[in-house]
């Protein structure tokens, strides 16, 4: 009889020593550039490589989806895994050299991030021209 009150006594005390120490799961989702079925493995891949815990890329939406331990890794470690295996990530590019590694068929468009990038860069200055944005704030502080 008296093992019985003890085996659900150490089974709560477990949980509550697990449920202690569980890890912090981060969710977030991001563009990564891409083409195939070829991408979605090495980008799942290199991110799971870099600590993510579950991560799935849509060609289509060119969206990762991630889930990660905050405690072990974090969104920066994971998308320079992904830039470093050639894919563009919104806080890293990927090298020419990790880029020009990748198979033709997983050789997306660059030109359209330069773009992008090239056209948010005009429409600062422009908004700084007209007195507009933060841009401008910085340049009088200087």
């Amino acid at each position: 009889m008296k093992t019985i009150k003890i085996i659900p006594f150490i089974a709560i005390l477990i949980t509550l020593t697990y449920s202690g120490f569980a890890q912090k799961q981060t969710s977030e989702t991001l563009k990564v550039s891409g083409e195939c079925g070829m991408c979605k493995k090495k980008i799942e891949s290199a991110a799971k490589d870099a600590g993510a815990t579950y991560a799935v890329w849509n060609k289509d939406s060119k969206e990762l989806a991630l889930r990660y331990d905050g405690q072990s890794t974090n969104s920066s470690k994971i998308q320079q895994k992904i830039a470093d295996a050639g894919y563009d990530t919104p806080k890293f590019k990927a090298t020419d050299e990790a880029y020009n590694k990748l198979e033709q068929c997983c050789q997306y468009d660059r030109t359209a991030a330069v773009k992008e990038k090239k056209e948010t860069s005009e429409k600062m200055k422009m908004n700084c021209s007209e007195g507009k944005g933060s841009c401008c704030d910085k340049k009088a502080e200087q």
